[in-house]
């Protein structure tokens, strides 16, 4: 009995924002929400071989800001 307790607790502590769900209904969509989440996704997949997690953060705030790559000291014919 002690984890249905545990659950109605939960729920009481979040009442206000399960109610809100059922407020907002249909009025909001979460297409932008998930189309960034796929974004971060593809883009952690493709930084695998980066050898540390401060160039992968790199890479998420390029992604997700559309900031500007740096310019490269060479040249690629």
């Amino acid at each position: 009995i002690e984890p249905m307790k545990k659950f109605a607790r939960t729920v009481r502590a979040h009442r206000e924002l399960i109610l809100n769900y059922f407020r907002a209904r249909k009025q909001f969509s979460s297409g932008v929400v998930e189309g960034l989440n796929n974004k971060a996704k593809v883009t952690m997949r493709k930084s695998y071989g980066f050898r540390t997690f401060r160039a992968t953060e790199i890479a998420l705030y390029h992604a997700l800001g559309n900031l500007p790559e740096p310019s490269s000291t060479h040249t690629f014919s």
